[in-house]
């Protein structure tokens, strides 16, 4: 039976828009939000996702609060339609495509509980495609869209009302969808033998007054570019394309006997050789292994069947040595604050780096920052 998207003139290939073209059980479409005031202090990461191949439907949301982070975990199966985007008392509303988003997360029982409005500041600008091959196989085939902007509303954490004022509250997001590893662990085959050496990871989307800036780089651990992109972003009213800035090169500010950045110094290309650096500073972090079922979280990972209408929460206390001994072996979301041209730019710095990075002289999974 045909389902309700199908209504719609937005078919890509000749299947109904409740199946994927491909087969592999890592397609999967996802939201991601990140929101926080301007003083690092409180930091919400939050998304959902559908992974049809699985048949399993989940949102997440983790809020990082001094030294814990409140994650709620929401999942069921995924049923025909998409046309809302929501699962248990998770629900996305797009009010406006590509410029306003409501988000209901009603679960203040479980620690967590918001109802926020991100209003895009500047039009969303595609992402280069995003294609990652390991031992022969394709790890990583998607495409994104990034926007930066303001939220308004209310959150919850732990019992406690905050008011989103947008003139304080800023973010990102992002809409991603095609391969990446999801659900259950798959037998490890030749990667068993042959296991990764290195990542090296950073993404940095940062809205100024007059602009905003998105800049991606992954690295093998040789150096070796897998994804380079950074484009500068103007007002829809300017009229003007987004600006490209040439092969970014990224300086990290590691704390002494770390991996964790303290900050990072970009420099980027503008045409007739003119550079444009940035200045990046981290205000605090929310680890993507603590709860919000990112690569390496050991409690729950995005696309797993953990049956019909199961909704989970947990605190992680991230001083205590066990939590924290984790975080350098995943994905770190900073709140970002920005340098550029003499404008104070709020944003996104995520970054990961781990195993061998022969770029920053990081030699193995032990190598850390002087």
């Amino acid at each position: 039976m045909p389902v309700p998207l199908d209504e719609l003139p937005v078919h890509q290939v000749p299947l109904s828009m409740e199946h994927m073209l491909s087969s592999d059980r890592n397609a999967y479409d996802r939201y991601y939000f990140c929101a926080h005031d301007r003083t690092g202090d409180v930091f919400l990461i939050t998304g959902l996702g559908v992974y049809p191949n699985l048949g399993v439907i989940d949102a997440f949301a983790t809020v990082g609060v001094h030294d814990k982070q409140h994650a709620v975990r929401i999942s069921d199966a995924l049923g025909k339609d998409r046309s809302i985007p929501s699962v248990g008392p998770y629900r996305i509303e797009v009010v406006e495509s590509l410029q306003r988003l409501r988000l209901v997360c009603d679960t203040p029982e479980h620690g967590v509980a918001f109802d926020l409005t991100f209003e895009g500041s500047f039009p969303a600008a595609d992402e280069v495609r995003h294609v990652w091959r390991r031992n022969g196989r394709i790890a990583l085939d998607a495409q994104r869209f990034a926007q930066v902007g303001t939220w308004s509303g209310t959150l919850n954490v732990a019992g406690t009302d905050m008011a989103v004022d947008p003139e304080v509250w800023v973010g990102t997001r992002d809409r991603s969808w095609g391969i990446r590893p999801v659900g259950e662990a798959e037998p490890p085959g030749r990667a068993g033998d042959e296991p990764i050496e290195g990542f090296f990871w950073t993404y940095i989307p940062m809205r100024f007054d007059d602009f905003a800036l998105l800049v991606i780089i992954q690295e093998d651990p040789d150096g070796t570019r897998v994804l380079n992109d950074a484009i500068r972003v103007f007002p829809a009213s300017s009229g003007r394309p987004p600006e490209q800035l040439g092969w970014p090169e990224i300086e990290m500010h590691y704390r002494s006997g770390t991996r964790i950045p303290e900050g990072a110094t970009l420099h980027l290309q503008q045409r007739g050789h003119k550079e444009l650096v940035v200045q990046v500073d981290s205000l605090g972090h929310v680890a993507l292994n603590s709860g919000p079922g990112y690569g390496g979280d050991p409690t729950w990972t995005h696309g797993e069947w953990r049956g019909r209408g199961w909704v989970d929460s947990e605190v992680y206390d991230m001083s205590d040595p066990s939590v924290a001994a984790m975080v350098p072996f995943g994905v770190v979301d900073h709140v970002g604050r920005a340098t550029c041209e003499g404008q104070v730019g709020w944003g996104l710095f995520e970054h990961a780096s781990f195993g061998r990075h022969d770029p920053t002289g990081f030699k193995d999974f032990t190598s850390v920052a002087p």
